[in-house]
């Protein structure tokens, strides 16, 4: 059962419940054009990733900015997506099993629908489905570039499911996915450069070997928010797929520009409210923020604008804040922020988006897409 929100419309900031999921909307707001206008400034369309925000409300403003559509990993948040009026999916990802590939050509009889391959068996199981509901998908083969995940090794083999893609009366071959999610956060700036340089030459040798055997391929999609300057300058891409540039979180802001500075080119607009619950003793603070309301796999939240404390330890319900000497005491009752280690787990823990602007809640979202992982 999803929770009622934990804020009215109207409501100042510091009367939220916690933990809460705020978004500040002017940084936010100024995330989104910038991505968008740097995605057109490189001659790439933008499909931002809505596996990071989960939500059709914000889907609908990256559109409204001039994305081409959106993409997500599962099945269940393109058909939450499609739900809430996003009319171009883009499944970047694998999708087995007979249940699921009858859900996703359905799906593909409600709106514009593509999916990844790199298996015959399963680009089989994807036409027959099709044909039977008389249903038409655009199918991209995945290539490995570099993550060691999901993807066809050899050019060959992407030549061998792009034919029969094309010999598939429902389906349309409609480009190659490339995606190296590795290299989003290496942190030095020349190492991430140099992992899509070589994910570039990937791409241009599996193109090559398509264009030789007679078979057009009319688009790469892939980039992330920590590379996408990279692919843009290679020329090798022709979308994007960053998602997490509209929130930020602390392991992102951990990246290396090219003047050795933190990576700074978006805002952070994402925290967690928390209250503290707890002072049991000088230099420690216990907060209602632990894992349940904050992801740790890429780290411990850190502390907003409060630079002498650290977050140093979490339970379910429990975060345990140190104090350094020149802080402020914190008292039972006071609010902070938190900015999340990693973004995407984090918004899958929650059921609404408060949405700040001016110490003011502007809006309420639903995190519509919460749970949606099957």
């Amino acid at each position: 059962m999803t929770q009622p929100p934990p804020a009215e419309i109207g409501m100042p900031v510091d009367k939220v419940d916690t933990p809460a999921l705020l978004i500040e909307m002017a940084p936010f707001e100024r995330n989104l054009r910038l991505m968008a206008d740097r995605a057109r400034e490189l001659g790439v369309a933008l499909r931002p990733h809505a596996k990071m925000h989960k939500s059709p409300e914000i889907a609908a403003l990256q559109i409204a900015l001039g994305a081409a559509g959106q993409c997500c990993q599962k099945l269940s948040e393109a058909e939450v997506l499609v739900e809430g009026g996003t009319e171009d999916v883009f499944v970047s990802n694998q999708v087995v099993g007979v249940r699921k590939i009858e859900r996703l050509v359905n799906l593909a009889n409600k709106a514009k629908i593509s999916v990844c391959v790199d298996d015959q068996t399963n680009l089989a199981e994807l036409s027959t489905a099709a044909a039977t509901q008389a249903a038409n998908l655009d199918v991209l083969v995945e290539i490995d570039v570099g993550s060691g995940r999901c993807g066809v090794r050899h050019s060959q083999d992407a030549v061998t499911l792009a034919r029969a893609i094309d010999q598939s009366e429902h389906l349309t071959f409609a480009g190659l996915q490339a995606y190296h999610g590795g290299a989003q956060h290496i942190r030095e700036h020349t190492k991430r450069r140099a992992a899509i340089m070589s994910a570039a030459d990937k791409v241009r040798a599996t193109k090559a070997a398509l264009d030789s055997s007679g078979i057009s391929c009319s688009k790469v999609t892939g980039a992330g928010t920590g590379s996408f300057e990279f692919e843009g300058e290679t020329g090798a891409w022709d979308e994007f797929q960053c998602g997490s540039y509209a929130f930020m979180d602390a392991d992102y802001g951990r990246n290396l520009m090219e003047d050795g500075r933190n990576f700074t080119t978006f805002e952070q607009s994402l925290f967690v409210l928390a209250t503290v619950m707890s002072q049991p003793e000088d230099g420690l603070a216990v907060i209602d923020a632990g894992l349940k309301a904050i992801a740790v796999d890429s780290g411990y939240a850190v502390p907003h604008d409060l630079p002498d404390v650290e977050y140093v330890g979490a339970s379910d319900e429990h975060g345990k804040l140190t104090l350094g000497s020149g802080t402020p005491l914190l008292s039972v009752g006071d609010k902070i922020r938190l900015v999340p280690g990693h973004c995407d787990p984090t918004v899958n823990l929650h059921d609404w988006y408060v949405c700040v602007r001016d110490g003011v809640v502007e809006n309420v979202w639903p995190i519509a897409a919460r749970g949606a992982v099957f």
